[in-house]
């Protein structure tokens, strides 16, 4: 699973995602993060197809949406989103949010979708320890993933020690907080201390944390731009800094009381 992707969430579908995919792979990129809430699916599919890369070497991430959940409404929405990117397999499906009451359900579904080889990969995305905790005492199969909001900002640090002692990979979407705090004092006086940009520092800081990164943009520049993250180093005095700027900063969906 290569440490940074490209996100499309709300990339619209057709030429703006197309673009967006096929620049990420011409640049280097080899990861794709998209979603069938995202509605983008056919679009990623096609770029990279159309890419000249070949489809082994592009690890392409998709999820199961929340009315899609239980056993068999999980295993007909992965055929629908399987179809939609025609690129033969999944690398990577994950659970995009912890539904009430179906989700252990939906879990045994990707299980058994891993065992017929549909996808390389099954994980859940906006769990907290809370729903990891309940999936792992339900079943023997971890997941490989656990995708969600991290940054130096919703510092999750809990949640981050727990998935490296379940051997759970933790991914981070949203890690420039959605530009919310871009500006921000120490973010900035550690960027110029590296001659970098607030964006590469916030992802640099994730790649520390061990975590995998899937920064989203459409933007040629911004796209290469958050890539240029592996000449440098952030010291430890710095980490701890930006360690310290936890808020609890939610810019999108807040997993902490879904039942």
């Amino acid at each position: 699973m290569p440490l940074i992707g490209l996100g499309v969430y709300q990339l619209p579908s057709g030429k703006a995602t197309e673009e967006a995919v096929k620049f990420a792979l011409k640049t280097g990129y080899r990861h794709i993060d998209t979603a069938s809430l995202y509605g983008n699916e056919e679009s990623v599919g096609r770029a990279v197809r159309e890419s000249g890369v070949p489809r082994e070497q592009v690890f392409v991430t998709t999820k199961l949406w929340n009315s899609d959940h239980g056993y068999d409404s999980a295993l007909r929405a992965f055929e629908k989103s399987q179809r939609r990117l025609g690129l033969g397999y999944v690398d990577l499906y994950l659970i995009h949010w912890p539904v009430s009451q179906l989700r252990d359900e939906s879990w045994r579904a990707l299980v058994e979708l891993q065992r017929r080889g549909s996808c390389r990969a099954i994980g859940v995305s906006n769990y907290t320890v809370r729903h990891l905790g309940e999936l792992l005492n339900g079943s023997k199969v971890i997941p490989d993933v656990n995708q969600v909001e991290f940054n130096p900002f919703l510092y999750q640090e809990e949640l981050l020690r727990y998935c490296k002692d379940e051997g759970i990979q933790l991914e981070a979407y949203s890690p420039l907080t959605r530009g919310h705090r871009l500006r921000d004092p120490v973010v900035l006086e550690v960027a110029r201390n590296y001659s970098k940009s607030p964006a590469q520092i916030l992802i640099r800081w994730s790649l520390q944390h061990g975590l995998v990164v899937i920064p989203k943009s459409s933007r040629p520049e911004r796209i290469r731009e958050n890539s240029e993250v592996f000449d440098f180093e952030i010291s430890t005095a710095d980490m701890s800094r930006l360690d310290s700027l936890g808020e609890n900063l939610h810019t999108d969906w807040d997993p902490t009381d879904a039942v």
